[in-house]
């Protein structure tokens, strides 16, 4: 028997789920009470599949450097999807990051971050984090929050395109933003606590002890006191703990069999290698924090004592590059990018950097080859917006204009950067795409012009066309050239002496013709 239905019985009160009435009605698998339903389980899989491999490149890239402890993790996921409520196409992947987080996409796509097995004590604990989580895609968790209406509109437009990731999320774009959006959501409380609830039933028949999840909890309350805001992103954010979840937790516990293991041995000889490498990856992560912090001396040592530890570690060689990216080090940086490429082709900030090396050595082609094998792996806009400069340079406005509009979807530097470039190179083209025209008439029906310009771009000489009716009734066509300057934010009002008119149906003003002053 499932074992959502046999702890149902048990069921406390926070746990019931009510079914609005409207839309689609189905019974949760793993609660068994009816809910309003508008993304299908295929679309929850969908969205998941389409999601997982950028998701997992803006938190960071997987943790190739320890291939055994990637099988290790997802044989504990298996051994407990085994006995979720829905059966999905569940995956299980351990994410180079240390920050202490573990997250699950719609369609059973689950991530662990490094830094939270380090947290851990045992596969039972490890089996508690990835119960939890089994137990949010398995119940729809994701899609209950979309349905809210937080992303529902751009998640299912990403859905439809793709059936026909320290974190870089703030880079992303186009459909790997929903990724950034989903992973950045917050379950409700009672989302928590069924997942805590349902998924210690999981801990449970797979064979452990389920007093796992209630170390796990105090666990987590410990770690989150006196902690940064920093510290405490990812999962302390999306899944708060809290002296109530530890108490409920025991509850739940006493109500399930006694006497499970624990797999502390085998969790400890699993993890053995990423503790010997701990160190490094503290070092790391402070020459990370000082490079932020334009410590480059500071920075180059910590990335230098991280390599000597872990050499074959990918992040450490990344972050040599870039302290001498910082230093305009160019050529140098591009020997610690090619080194961390060999170590591992399938993180896309290693291509990126060593794109934008190659462009600022102006080795154009290679630079080419680079953003775009950043652009396969995830659409960042900073390869986006460099691509766009290349192609600019080359001549190639329409390339440039595709590669610009696609950066300028992110808030990032670079996407602002695209966004100016934008309006900078199809303004003189189509310049009422961006400046703004009202027309209307005065007490004496004249036509009165006002223009404004909200662009980041200075322009002047504009031109105008005036279409309008005389009064014999016959279409009459002026032009008019403003070669005053209009900066960012400036507005101007013009009295044509054209009219009376009577109602705005007689007469049509177009700004046909801008140039572009370069700031």
């Amino acid at each position: 028997m499932p074992i959502g239905r046999i702890l149902r019985v048990f069921s406390p009160p926070w746990l019931l789920v009510s079914c609005l009435g409207i839309g689609a009605c189905s019974v949760n698998p793993v609660t068994g009470e009816r809910q309003l339903t508008l993304i299908s389980t295929a679309e929850q899989i969908a969205i998941g599949e389409a999601q997982y491999f950028p998701s997992r490149q803006m938190q960071g890239g997987d943790l190739v450097i320890d291939p055994s402890l990637n099988a290790y993790v997802a044989s504990v996921g298996h051994r407990l999807a085994s006995h979720s409520d829905l059966a999905l196409p569940y995956e299980f992947v351990v994410l180079n990051s240390s920050v202490p987080n573990a997250w699950a996409l719609p369609g059973g796509k689950i991530a662990v971050n490094r830094g939270l097995l380090l947290e851990l004590d045992s596969e039972a604990e490890l089996a508690a984090v990835l119960g939890h989580e089994i137990v949010h895609a398995a119940a729809g968790h994701g899609a209950q929050a979309m349905q809210r209406g937080l992303i529902l509109q751009g998640v299912l437009l990403a859905t439809t395109v793709a059936a026909t990731g320290s974190d870089y999320s703030d880079l992303a774009i186009g459909a790997a933003s929903v990724g950034a959006q989903l992973l950045s959501q917050r379950y409700s409380r009672s989302a928590e606590l069924e997942s805590d609830y349902y998924g210690m039933g999981y801990l449970a028949a797979a064979g452990y002890d389920a007093e796992a999840a209630v170390t796990l909890q105090e666990t987590f309350v410990r770690l989150s006191e006196g902690r940064s805001e920093e510290w405490l992103a990812g999962l302390f954010a999306s899944h708060p703990p809290s002296q109530e979840r530890v108490d409920r937790n025991r509850s739940t516990a006493a109500t399930l069999m006694s006497g499970g293991e624990l797999g502390r041995e085998r969790f400890q000889a699993a993890t053995s290698d990423l503790r010997r490498n701990q160190p490094a990856y503290a070092i790391y992560d402070e020459g990370r924090a000082a490079l932020l912090e334009d410590r480059l001396q500071d920075a180059a040592r910590l990335a230098a004592d991280a390599v000597r530890l872990v050499p074959e570690e990918a992040h450490f060689r990344a972050l040599q590059g870039d302290v001498d990216f910082r230093r305009d080090r160019f050529a140098a940086a591009l020997d610690h990018y090619a080194k961390a490429i060999a170590l591992n082709d399938q993180f896309f900030y290693y291509h990126l950097q060593k794109g934008l090396a190659h462009q600022a050595l102006n080795q154009r082609d290679a630079a080419q080859t680079h953003l775009e094998a950043s652009i396969d792996l995830f659409a960042s806009a900073d390869a986006h917006y460099a691509l766009g400069t290349l192609a600019e340079s080359r001549g190639d406005g329409e390339s440039a204009l595709g590669h610009y509009s696609v950066a300028a979807q992110s808030d990032s530097p670079a996407g602002k950067a695209a966004q100016e470039a934008m309006v900078r190179l199809d303004l003189p083209q189509n310049p009422g795409r961006y400046l703004q025209l009202v027309t209307y008439t005065d007490s004496q029906g004249q036509l009165i012009i006002r223009i404004s310009n909200p662009t980041s771009v200075t322009v002047t000489d504009l031109g105008l066309v005036i279409r309008y009716v005389d009064g014999q009734g016959g279409l009459r066509q002026t032009s008019r050239a403003l070669q005053q300057t209009f900066r960012p934010g400036a507005t101007t009002q013009i009295s044509t002496g054209l009219g009376p008119f009577v109602g705005s149906g007689s007469y049509q003003v177009e700004i046909q013709t801008a140039r572009v002053i370069k700031n």
